[in-house]
């Protein structure tokens, strides 16, 4: 792995998390098979003691910048913690025909990536291991775990992007209607005018990601602070292979497969994702388990006011105790 400059490093306490690499935490740039660089950071557990390990994804846009604070709650309570950008977004590059639009030719592309960093991860620190993911990246590990890509011993799914909205219309009529206006034009264009431009995020989008407004601004600090994490709208090629990727979870049998002992988070509010979906897949995977919110939590459930924050973090610890207990 080659060393990212270090910057913005000071030492780690709950309020510097937000804002600051906390010492001890490496970032570097690794690469995949195919030779394109993931940006990640790694936080190791401590030498005696180590209660485990956790690989935690983002979502679509994302950068994990925005996830230090939890991070930094896990490894105070022993766990050793990374995290990586996706291809083709925040530090790991760009897939589409603009600095700021995500998109990727086909959401295999980022299973195969989970995989080959998954394998790296889990034969280089210490178990139980447990994958952890919000949103997009939600349903790219569960989907990776579903078609035997890795194995954890743990999997915490928080918002999964388990169905888009309208929720109340079903992937399968979405998606020949998102093919149709792919099939248009260029399937990098944007699917939405924007907003999401460095230095520019509007307020009005805090109103679907998280009720604290101090934690929203943690995102725009970091976007200041490191131009290059910045994100924009998805492609409308995005949007068909979510769609597509969806799809192949709701197929019978996919889920019910699945031997994995997972807790999935939702909120019944959500404006990205489709809670019914969320429910409908907690009810589905035999070792599943719901941990469910209502109007008092938005789409970052682990960005939440810290009274939603606290119960859905004192939910995954719970969950952790009971499926992946410490080893020794």
């Amino acid at each position: 792995m080659t060393p990212v400059p270090e910057i913005l490093r000071q030492p780690a306490s709950p309020s510097a998390a937000r804002r600051a690499i906390p010492d001890g935490a490496i970032e570097s740039r690794w690469a995949l098979p195919d030779g394109h660089a993931l940006r990640r950071i790694d936080w190791p557990a401590p030498a005696a003691g180590a209660r485990g390990s956790i690989l935690f994804m983002p979502g679509r846009g994302d950068a994990y910048e925005k996830w230090l604070e939890t991070l930094d709650g896990w490894h105070g309570e022993g766990w050793g913690v990374t995290s990586a950008d996706w291809r083709g977004q925040a530090g790991s590059g760009r897939l589409g025909s603009d600095a700021t639009t995500g998109h990727v030719a086909d959401f295999a592309i980022w299973v195969a990536d989970y995989a080959a960093l998954f394998a790296d991860w889990q034969a280089s620190t210490p178990g139980p291991h447990v994958a952890v993911a919000h949103s997009m990246g939600g349903q790219i590990v569960l989907r990776a775990v579903a078609e035997g890509a890795v194995r954890p011993d743990a999997l915490v799914l928080s918002a999964p992007m388990l169905g888009i909205h309208p929720a109340r219309v079903p992937a399968r009529v979405l998606h020949p209607v998102a093919r149709a206006i792919v099939a248009l034009g260029d399937p990098r264009r944007p699917a939405w005018k924007g907003g999401e431009k460095p230095g520019a995020m509007p307020r009005g989008r805090s109103l679907l990601l998280t009720h604290d407004d101090s934690r929203y601004d943690d995102e725009d600090w970091w976007r200041q602070a490191r131009p290059a994490i910045a994100m924009g709208p998805a492609s409308w090629g995005w949007v068909e292979r979510a769609l597509a990727s969806i799809r192949t979870l709701e197929r019978p049998g996919v889920l019910e497969a699945v031997q994995v002992p997972t807790l999935l988070l939702g909120t019944s509010i959500d404006g990205l994702v489709s809670w019914p979906a969320i429910r409908r897949a907690a009810a589905r995977l035999p070792r599943g388990e719901l941990a469910g919110f209502g109007s008092e939590c938005r789409h970052e459930i682990l960005r939440e006011v810290d009274p939603v924050r606290d119960r859905a973090l004192a939910a995954i610890r719970d969950f952790l105790d009971r499926t992946a207990p410490a080893r020794g």
